[in-house]
């Protein structure tokens, strides 16, 4: 009886200090996961309040707020989902966690931290949080394209999280070797999804057709339950049980009705949860590792923002939807906590990981609506910041990759045998690290005897034989992915007919280049972070700096041989829109006129013709004070004026006039929310 009082005493505690602080919390315009924080941090054992509550009740119903949480996110995964959203959201979340993982191992390293703490670090700030981005989009009505853009990415993510709690539940063992957990991991999902496709898709559908809510809700939970015991007795973490079992549930096509009744139970012990969390957060522990905090708070805020973005472009996203996606998952959440956990439960990394990863989410989940709501304002500042031609490349470069995505034909021979040449090059390359790093002691042992110069000949010796064997597969990725970027390139760009001139060699060469560096720095960057634990000290940082340099220097004279084409088409453009306009031709002439041009000179994208309104807003302000370009992504190519000379490729200075017509090109929702912008603008002001 003494035990149920006490279970009782605690829930009160918790959930009455939870219900006023996130009530504050949401009357100050913070993240109500915060208010969560904080009431554990008060009801919790390191400070003198007057209501505390008992840590290992409060941790028992967090680890059901866990397995709840789990199961929700795997009620929102599906195979086909994945698949349609890999390609805009695959590169941006491969380039943060790949890139996260790295930095947030390298700064462990600069701390002195053990191998084992620097791999779970990397780990702690490689993933984002669904919850407190989710909540954090419900609360300022965040809707559109931007926000499916980050959804899709936190799915990608998911994944991601998922094998790191598997592998950082093993980190430091000398008796299972990653190949090996890898290989059980394998056996282990391959049993759990061939006998659970065979029956629970098929149990769910007939008792939904019972029409029975409380016995759809019993079910769903009890199987989440179930599959989190099934995973804790092969080995592995509840949370990837509770996922399997809900992606499980999501192919019986029900999810959204077992998701709306498991909806209300999972949010009562998802704060439980969070409050939990907050009770381990040690003021003490903080002060002595306050530096840790900065320097990872930076990390993660600074980090994901850039990661993020440069993903997103790369993925052919405008320069505001990749800012704002970047701004909008700059946070860890419960990934990072559920990591943290599993570390410290090996015993083999010390306990102040998991209240600095408390820290540094707390900090980051308030900081995201902050980030969020001044993403226009920084991107504004970005956008003005380049240099005109990376703003041409930038826009093109977008409807180029857009072409590329809405080719009707299916994967060629080229690009399926390019994608698996690739993947098998830097498996090569890992296994042939990993396995030098592994066993070049053993070597070195067996070599050194039999040469002049002993332990450091036979050192320099299998360095140089597994640099050898490594440059094969290295140039064979590098020549690999030209013909992938050559294959993509000829989709976007196609070139013209035997003994006709080919208009689009220019944008086309440029378009190659920019492929090829990304695809090798996409590539390099994951088998970088990869090998970073069995790397050199530092030498991982250095190859990452190095392909994000060779990006950017690749990207610099792409746009600048670009530039010059688009200025000689843009002159063709508005050279002839203005004759039509001295002929007195009408918009749809006008736009006849500007869609026969740009197929003799491919590359400029679709242009758009838009006539400004005489009394829009747009009228008499600058290029830079609309910011256009920044807010849609969309570029004007040219402006003809009547009774004026044209402008070809206008700067920011210009000014618009009212009449002007304006040659818009970019991807189509770039020029589409372009034209909406300017059009509801003169509405607007037409209507006042």
């Amino acid at each position: 009886m003494t035990d149920a009082h006490r279970f009782l005493t605690d829930l009160t505690v918790v959930l009455g200090t939870a219900a006023v602080t996130t009530v504050l919390a949401q009357r100050l315009k913070l993240p109500v996961v915060f208010g969560y924080l904080v009431a554990g941090l008060l009801v919790g054992p390191h400070l003198p309040f007057p209501l505390v509550a008992t840590v290992d009740t409060v941790q028992t119903l967090a680890e059901l707020g866990v397995i709840l949480l789990m199961f929700a996110l795997g009620l929102e995964f599906r195979l086909r989902r994945v698949a349609s959203v890999a390609a805009t959201s695959g590169l941006p979340a491969l380039a943060e966690t790949s890139v996260m993982f790295a930095l947030g191992y390298g700064v462990a390293a600069a701390f002195g931290w053990s191998v084992a703490e620097r791999i779970v670090a990397g780990a702690l700030v490689a993933i984002s949080s669904t919850t407190i981005v989710t909540r954090t989009f419900d609360e300022l009505r965040e809707r559109g394209r931007v926000a499916d853009l980050v959804f899709g990415i936190l799915i990608v993510e998911d994944l991601v999280a998922i094998l790191l709690i598997v592998l950082v539940g093993t980190v430091g063992t000398a008796d299972r070797s990653l190949l090996g957990t890898l290989v059980q991991l394998a056996l282990f999902l391959l049993l759990v999804l061939g006998v659970g496709l065979a029956i629970v898709p098929r149990v769910v559908r007939s008792v939904v057709a019972l029409r029975r809510p409380e016995t759809t809700l019993v079910l769903a939970v009890g199987l989440c339950f179930l599959g989190a015991w099934v995973a804790q007795q092969a080995g592995y973490s509840v949370a990837l049980g509770a996922f399997l079992v809900g992606s499980l549930v999501a192919e019986s096509g029900e999810a959204h009705r077992v998701e709306t009744l498991v909806h209300p139970v999972r949010d009562l012990f998802v704060a439980i949860f969070f409050v939990s969390v907050g009770m381990l957060i040690d003021p003490r522990v903080l002060a002595a590792q306050w530096s840790a905090v900065v320097a990872f708070i930076a990390l993660v805020v600074v980090g994901k923002v850039v990661a993020v973005s440069l993903g997103t472009l790369l993925g052919g996203q405008s320069l505001r939807d990749a800012m704002r996606a970047g701004m909008s998952l700059a946070q860890i959440g419960e990934f990072s906590f559920i990591i943290a956990g599993a570390a410290v439960a090996t015993g083999r990394v010390r306990d102040f990981l998991y209240p600095l990863a408390v820290a540094v989410s707390a900090v980051t989940t308030l900081a995201t609506p902050l980030l969020i709501r001044s993403s226009e304002r920084v991107t504004m500042r970005v956008e003005a910041a380049l240099p005109h031609a990376v703003q041409t490349l930038l826009a093109l470069y977008a409807s180029w990759i857009e072409r590329i995505r809405s080719s009707t034909a299916g994967p060629s021979s080229a690009i399926t045998r390019a994608l698996g040449l690739l993947v098998i090059d830097a498996a090569l390359v890992a296994l042939l690290v990993i396995g030098v790093a592994l066993r070049g002691d053993t070597f070195v042992a067996s070599l050194a005897p039999r040469l002049p110069g002993g332990t450091t000949a036979a050192r320099i010796l299998i360095g140089a034989i597994a640099v050898v064997l490594a440059v094969p597969p290295l140039v064979g990725a590098v020549r690999t992915a030209g013909v992938l970027a050559r294959s993509l390139a000829d989709r976007a760009l196609p070139a013209g007919g035997a003994g006709r001139l080919d208009h689009a060699r220019a944008p086309r060469d440029a378009l190659v280049v920019a492929l090829h560096v990304t695809i090798v720095v996409m590539l390099g960057v994951p088998l970088v972070a990869t090998l970073e634990p069995v790397l050199p000290s530092r030498s991982a940082l250095v190859l990452l700096a190095a392909l994000v340099g060779a990006l950017g220097v690749a990207f610099w004279r792409v746009a600048r041989r670009l530039q010059a084409h688009a200025t000689a088409g843009a002159e063709v453009i508005v050279l002839a829109l203005q004759q039509q306009v001295a002929r007195g031709g009408t918009l749809d002439d006008l736009q006849h006129t500007m869609s026969r041009v740009t197929r003799v000179l491919p590359g400029l994208g679709e242009p758009v013709m838009l006539r400004l309104p005489s009394d829009a807003v747009a009228a008499g302000r600058t290029l830079r004070e609309l910011n256009i370009r920044g807010l849609t992504g969309a570029t004007i190519l040219g402006i003809t004026r009547d009774g004026e000379a044209s402008i070809a490729l206008p700067t920011g200075r210009t000014v618009l006039h009212g009449g002007d017509m304006l040659a818009l090109a970019g991807s189509s929702s770039a020029v589409d929310q372009a034209r909406t912008l300017l059009e509801a603008r003169a509405v607007t002001a037409t209507a006042s």
